[in-house]
């Protein structure tokens, strides 16, 4: 029939404006007692005038504009605003919205895309008439602020359906100068640019944009900068380490600024770093009726992806897992067919045969490889297929078969026949990519590696340190484009760029030189938006990129690290922990076939050693450093872990600390020893004790010098602490008696001594706070020795009451005693063999410090971590504390009702776990934690069983 190959539409004609002074004038009917305007626009702008209007009575305008993406109309008059409302919200989307604006007598309406339900209205107590033109878009220059509001700033978008009065404005006519008139608009044409299309923000930024940029909004990414490409948290526990921080809970990013997002783990900051990576099934799990045809399956889901598991893998040192498998008539492997018949799979989805301690490819488990299975022609103890509980349990710890993903069990459907497993989380140690350096020997010395080609955004980070006052750290060139860093001056980095449109420079000034042989920070990034540069904790600099320049890098030669292609200008010095978009490159293993290259940097403790607090000492390791804590009251990884160190001294013990370095010289020397240690003087001390004694007078601490200067702590005959300072020897102490309470009354007791100069502090239980002022002198000079309990030597230089209270020294406990960083205690106790110190008579370890009346505020928070298998700190077993006759007495005693109580709580555990496990079996597997109670319990009554096979001698 009568059809035509076509379907007329209407032309629609856009207009563009471009900017702020862009706008279009268009003439409308003066004097009608109605307005009506219509018309589409397109933006992301948030603000700007869309619309603007004379009135002819009342004298006055009208405004329609953007703000904050919504459309408000204001009505106003000389000096008065006689309406102002608003509809509409996140219209600045890049879609065209409608806008319909009708006033009529004294009402007014606002439409916006066409919901009237959500249209805005008002009232005004005046009839409006239109004026002779409407202004869409902007202000021309030559009108009348009053009339038209330049402070609204011009429209930037499009436009198009322009209708006034019910009739469509014709903008080809305007644009062939029909009618109306107009200033830097493009009519005919949208040119609006969809700045987000393709999204330059990363790692799921937000994008948004106004007409000239676009905004990356990186709120809950784990990233920041201009295009969420680099990672607000650290690589790998040990880089939080070496910030400083303790053990606990921690995001980290094992990829840096690449695909991968973020994940939680726990740090344990020990002296390794240890990384825990939970998953979904740590109990130990029962496996019934399992045969070949229908196996036992479980899988394991971790905190983390496969991908960001090897990439933490990768990145570590060392990685292990503890698998645990128990049996009863389960055997692991066919030794008829040699199959297996249980088995577990990894990272790879391959599946393994070997067991916890044992080695891949080897069908064995740890009891086979060390020779000490129960039965010797087995490599399992399960293999034994024994009608007991046994279990072959150990570390897997081939990196790249971990984590265990899968575990399958096939032999659990004989009578009597069942099996059990628990698998730990997954521990990695390490990072061998943090401390991975190289020194840079020659000027012309270099490594290369593979470039940037081709990215869209390039970051650069790395440690350097240096005594030379230039050089180039790294340099990647293109045919046109190339990237620098460099030390241009001792205080000056300088990242240069051109991406095609001419040579660009980014310039850190630091306060302080950079050649001062300490480790410092660089990052250098350059993006689609800016380049910016940051050194150590300086304010980052940055630079916007210029419009016309290349989207992604086109560099095609070698990355040159300590050098140029050129082999001028190198650097001396040491570059480590470099990383490309998150890619470590192997510095180590590249200067090793590299001339004028060595791998490793020596002297971390020059940059870290503050990290060491509280006396301990930075000790180097090739990769990196630790605290030795050796001489420190305080333990952990950094010495600031409290550590209440407790021992009971008997009569006439003696514990006697030399403060000097070489104090063996001074033993063996015949030269006056003061010549050797004047130095060692004294302004200030802060010392804490705590004691526990019914005998008085004793002698808690006592520190001599080489010049018969002294300090002594001491409990007179009636219990009254008194400080004793003797810093003149020409004159007598200064005594100072505290008498409140009686302190030999065998409770805990917490005291605190500081000195500055002449001013004395003393703190008791944290109650009594007492300040003295010394006359005696403000130095303590060449101090000797610290001798807690009872002064062997003979000493004339001590006062009377000294000398009573040491008749018989100290007999009681001494807890948690520090003599500026000095800890005596502990030296005696753990470190007696390589610490200046001297120890005579009874003295042992003991738990007094601890008992009830302890210093409550010694307790801390301890981050600790659900079957956490990787090393932790642990202290020494406690022994007994005082030993006094009555103490022994009721030692016994107690030792006695202690026996007979563990007697009879045994029978109740073993009677009441009989009739558990009897009726869950009656009852069968009811929930996990029930099946893990009973499984639990018929392994302790069989241990137990066991145990009853042995003497025990009490």
């Amino acid at each position: 029939g009568n059809v035509s190959f076509s379907c007329l539409e209407p032309q629609v004609v856009p207009v563009t404006f471009l900017g702020s002074s862009s706008h279009l004038a268009l003439p409308a009917s003066s004097g009608q007692d109605e307005v009506l305007v219509g018309f589409q626009f397109r933006t992301w702008n948030k603000e700007g005038l869309l619309l603007s209007g004379k009135l002819h009575q009342p004298s006055g305008g009208f405004l329609l504009y953007l703000s904050d993406g919504k459309v408000k109309m204001s009505l106003h008059k000389p000096g008065r605003v006689l309406s102002d409302i608003t509809t509409g919200a996140g219209l600045n989307d890049g879609q065209w919205h409608s806008v319909s604006l009708s006033v009529k007598r004294n009402r007014i309406s606002v439409v916006v895309d066409g919901d009237v339900t959500s249209s805005a209205h008002a009232s005004i107590p005046l009839q409006i008439f239109s004026g002779d033109v409407f202004y869409f878009g902007g202000c021309p220059r030559s009108r009348n602020v009053s009339e038209c509001d330049t402070s609204l700033g011009g429209f930037q978008g499009c436009m198009r359906l322009i209708s006034i009065g019910n009739k469509a404005v014709d903008l080809i006519s305007v644009q062939q100068n029909g009618f109306g008139n107009f200033s830097d608009l493009q009519i005919d044409l949208c040119g609006i640019t969809d700045r987000c299309l393709p999204n330059y923000c990363e790692h799921g930024g937000e994008c948004s944009q106004s007409w000239n940029s676009f905004y990356c909004n990186c709120a809950n990414t784990g990233y920041k900068g201009a295009t969420c490409h680099y990672p607000i948290y650290e690589q790998s526990c040990e880089a939080y380490k070496h910030r400083g921080n303790t053990s606990g809970f921690y995001s980290i990013d094992s990829d840096g600024s690449g695909p991968l997002g973020p994940f939680l783990v726990y740090c344990n900051m020990t002296d390794a770093t240890w990384t825990v990576i939970q998953h979904n099934s740590t109990n130990l799990t029962r496996a019934k009726s399992a045969n070949r045809e229908n196996p036992h399956a479980v899988f394991f889901k971790y905190s983390a992806s496969l991908d960001q598991l090897q990439a933490t893998i990768n990145q570590a040192e060392h990685c292990e897992q503890e698998l645990a498998y128990y049996c009863k008539k389960s055997r692991l492997l066919d030794k008829a067919d040699g199959m297996p018949l249980s088995w577990w799979i990894g990272r790879t989805n391959e599946t393994h045969t070997y067991w916890g301690g044992s080695l891949p490819a080897v069908q064995k488990c740890a009891c086979g490889l060390e020779g000490s299975c129960i039965d010797s022609q087995h490599h399992c103890n399960c293999d034994a297929d024994r009608d007991e509980w046994t279990n072959d349990t150990g570390f897997l710890s081939y990196k790249e078969h971990l984590p265990v993903t899968e575990i399958v069990i096939t032999d659990t459907d004989r009578p009597n026949s069942e099996a059990a497993y628990k698998l730990g989380p997954l521990l990695c140690r390490g990072d061998r990519t943090f401390w991975n350096s190289a020194s840079f020997n020659t000027e012309t010395s270099y490594l290369h590696f593979p470039t940037f080609h081709g990215e869209l955004s390039a970051d650069v980070s790395f440690f350097f340190k240096t005594t030379a006052s230039s050089g180039v750290f790294l340099e990647n060139l293109g045919i046109q484009d190339f990237i620098r860093i460099e030390l241009y001056s001792p205080s000056e980095v300088i990242f240069s760029f051109d991406v095609g449109n001419g040579p660009t420079e980014v310039t850190v000034q630091s306060p302080t030189p950079l050649n001062d042989n300490q480790w410092h920070y660089v990052r250098a990034e350059r993006n689609v938006k800016e380049a910016s540069l940051q050194i150590d904790q300086l304010p980052q600099r940055s630079h916007s990129a210029p419009p016309d320049g290349h989207i992604r890098l086109q560099l095609n030669s070698q990355l040159f690290v300590g050098g140029t292609a050129s082999r001028q200008k190198g650097f001396l010095g040491c570059i480590r922990s470099l990383q490309l978009n998150g890619m470590a490159l192997d510095l180590e293993e590249r200067a090793k076939i590299t001339p004028g290259v060595e791998p490793g940097c020596p002297g971390h403790c020059s940059s870290y050693g503050n990290l060491c607090h509280n006396g301990g000492k930075c000790r180097e390791k090739y990769s990196g450093f630790s605290c030795d804590c050796t001489f420190s009251a305080y333990a952990g990884p950094f010495c600031k872990k409290g550590k209440h160190i407790s021992a009971y001294f008997g009569t006439g013990a003696s514990v006697t600390y030399n403060f000097q370095e070489y104090y063996t010289l001074a033993k063996n020397s015949s030269s006056h020893a003061s010549s050797f240690y004047a130095d060692m003087t004294l302004n200030r001390e802060a010392i804490t004790v705590a004691f526990r004694t019914t005998r008085t007078p004793s002698l808690l601490l006592y520190v001599s010098s080489f010049y018969k200067e002294y300090l002594s702590v001491i409990l007179t005959r009636n219990g009254d602490l008194q400080i004793r300072y003797k810093l003149d020897s020409h004159q007598g102490p200064d005594v100072f008696s505290i008498s409140f309470k009686n302190m030999a009354d065998g409770q805990l007791q917490h005291v605190k001594i500081n000195r500055e100069e002449e001013m004395l502090f003393v703190e008791v239980n944290q109650k009594e706070r007492m300040k003295f002022i010394l006359s005696s002198g403000t130095e303590f000079n060449a101090i000797k020795s610290l001798t807690l309990g009872k002064i062997l030597a003979e000493n004339s230089d001590v006062d009377e009451e000294t000398m009573k209270a040491n008749s018989q020294g100290f007999v009681g406990c001494l807890s948690s005693v520090q003599f500026n960083h000095i800890a005596p205690l502990k030296a005696a106790l753990h470190h007696s063999s390589s610490a200046p110190v001297i120890v005579k008579g009874h003295f042992t370890e003991s738990n007094c410090g601890a008992l009830a009346g302890a210093d409550s505020t010694s307790s801390e928070t301890t981050h600790s971590f659900a079957d956490h298998s990787g090393p932790i700190d642990e202290g020494k077993p406690l022994a007994n504390a005082i030993r006094s006759d009555s103490a022994i007495i009721g030692g016994v005693i107690a030792v006695v009702i202690f026996i007979l109580l563990c007697i009879t709580a045994i029978a109740i555990r073993i009677y009441k776990k009989k009739g558990i496990y009897s009726k869950n079996e009656a009852k069968g597997s009811e929930n996990e934690d029930s099946a893990e109670s009973a499984l639990k319990s018929e392994l302790s009554m069989q241990n137990t069983a066991n145990e009853n096979q042995k003497e025990y001698f009490f």
